[in-house]
């Protein structure tokens, strides 16, 4: 009896033209082959089982290879191949970082390198899982792997680059495995199973597609576990009860039970699956993916998003075209928020069956929600606009004192062409503007109109708010006989040295340095400016902006008064004396006390400078 192998290590690919889903990659490889153009030290990175490993291997044997293809692959003929093949080269070198990742590891592989192949070209150290190394043995490493000897090439396989120290990173040429798409592992099944004279159904391969998740090492596992299961026959039924999966057909009973809210339909359809030994989570989490491929399956152009078994599509599409969008999306959401929930409930079939109840009438829920907001929108389609009359100009007699009698005539009337009995309106209140009056409900006044303007009325003056107020204040000083002071430096200067005394009087010392440090510059009639040295000092002055500018405002009477603070720093250019040396130390004391010297010369002294 033969000895059994599993088909991830027997079917393990031997080329880079039999390495499944990752041509990015193997093209690359097969060029820089072909042009002499290799790295000295690779990282290849991706999810686990897509071929990390097997390609760091086949490049080993590639370049050592002694009759090279054209296409770039080995010939597995020549004596380097067969050894390569056969696990029995020495010019191959694999360490697990997650076992061996101390210090003492890493500088046994360095001392390895030293020493040259004694048979091929190159000496491939393949590193696996290298995220795995301490940060000293990283650090380590890094000598030997920016400047390896010109024998030696390093491949490094993760599957977690953002562990790995971006110094490693720098010295590497990097690699993205890409997860194996469900085509390329239903064909690369279906390859193996005839090869083994395996009978399978193609929709059972492509669950154990979907359930490897890119991962054709998980594949294979699957595949050998039920083809042991089944005696060499893998069919979509025992490949459901083998994965412990649910049938499709399972959630489209249960979405015809919500959709005609038959609650007792759906209750029994759980509980005959709970009978089964299906968990509650799995249920869920089973139905939330039903739902978005009928979600998918709405549009055509997402239909390719579609994660089934081809026999099943047609039915999705058809499901698909019979339920509204808004009931599938609301249903995710209920079914999303159940899945959360699932582990902190107590009873957890209730739980589920809580969530069946919500999907059963939310038909209803849906229905009640648009009729809201249908009647919403008709009963604002009902309100119509007002109409206001127009008021004719009122015309007076030049010289007459006495306003003109208010008739009917002359009074604006709030009008409405229609009754509105569902909508209440508020009547307008308009608020007279600054210099204007109202003109609804008020009797026209005695203002001059102008006859040739277009409805009699005069045009109001466009002035800024602001501006109107700064004339208002001017008038009413000059009105008071408060004229503004000329900004001049001398009348400056005496007012900056009051909001001092201020300052003193106010027992505040820092301020009042601060503020006596300060420069003052003219810049026009209306502004000047505060020049500071530091950037304490301006904040100082900063802290007293509001308590200075009306100190200031009210001293000039010009409310019009702004200043600009402004930060020169000074730097000191006065020359610093340069400390001496020892040597010129003892020559200054030399010069001072002349025996000092002398004694050093009838000893024979040699000082140390």
């Amino acid at each position: 009896m033969d000895k059994f192998i599993v088909s991830a290590r027997k079917y393990r690919p031997q080329t880079f033209d039999t390495v499944v889903g990752q041509a990015h990659i193997t093209t690359t490889l097969k060029n820089a082959i072909k042009n002499n153009q290799l790295a000295h030290a690779f990282l290849f990175c991706g999810p686990r089982g897509v071929g990390k490993t097997t390609c760091a291997r086949i490049l080993a044997k590639t370049i050592n290879c002694e009759n090279i293809q054209k296409d770039g692959e080995a010939c597995n003929k020549c004596t380097s191949c067969k050894s390569f093949n056969e696990g029995t080269s020495l010019n191959i070198h694999e360490l697990d970082a997650a076992s061996n990742n101390s210090v003492d590891d890493i500088r046994t592989l360095t001392e390895q390198v030293r020493f040259a192949p004694q048979a091929g070209k190159y000496k491939v150290y393949i590193i696996d899982e290298v995220h795995m190394l301490s940060s000293s043995a990283f650090n380590a490493f890094l000598k030997t792997l920016e400047e390896p000897p010109p024998y030696a090439i390093f491949i490094l396989a993760t599957t977690e680059k953002h562990k790995i120290l971006p110094t490693i990173l720098s010295r590497c040429q990097i690699f993205d495995f890409k997860r194996i798409t469900l085509n390329d592992t239903v064909e690369h099944l279906e390859e193996i199973c005839e090869k083994e004279e395996i009978k399978s159904d193609k929709a059972a391969l492509q669950v154990i597609a979907q359930k490897s998740e890119g991962c054709m090492r998980d594949a294979l596992s699957i595949l050998d576990k039920i083809v042991s299961f089944t005696n060499s026959e893998v069919t979509y039924q025992n490949t459901l009860e083998h994965l412990n999966i649910l049938d499709a057909d399972y959630y489209f009973k249960l979405l015809d039970y919500t959709q005609q809210q038959d609650l007792a339909a759906a209750m029994l359809l759980f509980d005959d699956i709970n009978r089964k030994g299906f968990e509650g989570d799995m249920v869920l989490n089973g139905f939330a993916e039903f739902i978005r491929n009928l979600l998918v399956c709405k549009d055509e152009r997402a239909a390719v998003l579609l994660e089934a078994v081809e026999s099943f599509k047609e039915k999705y599409i058809a499901a698909a075209k019979k339920v509204p969008a808004s009931w599938l999306i609301s249903a995710l959401n209920v079914l999303n928020e159940a899945e959360i929930n699932y582990k902190a409930a107590r009873n957890k079939r209730l739980h589920v069956e809580l969530a069946l109840i919500k999907l059963t009438y939310l038909v209803n829920a849906l229905q009640l929600t648009g009729d809201t907001e249908a009647g919403k929108k008709k009963l604002v389609e009902t309100a119509k606009p007002l109409a206001f009359r127009t008021i004719p100009p009122v015309k007076l007699k030049v010289g007459s004192g006495q306003p003109p009698a208010t008739s009917n005539k002359t009074e604006a009337k709030l009008i409405i062409e229609e009754p509105v009995s569902v909508i209440k309106e508020d009547k307008p209140q308009i608020k007279p503007v600054m210099g204007q009056r109202s003109t609804i409900n008020e009797p026209a006044t005695s203002h001059p109109v102008r006859p040739d303007h277009p409805g009699g009325q005069q045009p109001a003056t466009k002035l800024n708010t602001l501006e109107k107020i700064r004339r208002q204040v001017a008038m009413s000083n000059m009105a008071n006989g408060n004229t503004a002071i000329p900004l001049t430096v001398d009348e400056l200067d005496k007012a900056w040295n009051n909001y001092i005394k201020k300052l003193e009087e106010s027992n505040d010392p820092s301020a009042v340095t601060n503020f006596r440090m300060a420069e003052l510059q003219l810049k026009d009639d209306n502004t000047f400016e505060i020049i500071v040295g530091s950037n304490i000092q301006q904040k100082f002055i900063e802290q007293k902006r509001a308590t200075l500018i009306e100190h200031l405002q009210n001293h000039f009477n010009n409310k019009n008064l702004t200043y600009q603070l402004t930060l020169v720093e000074k730097v000191d250019d006065t020359p610093k004396e340069k400390p001496l040396n020892t040597k010129e130390q003892f020559a200054k004391i030399a010069e001072q006390y002349p025996l000092v010297k002398e004694l050093k010369d009838r000893l024979g002294l040699e000082l140390d400078y």
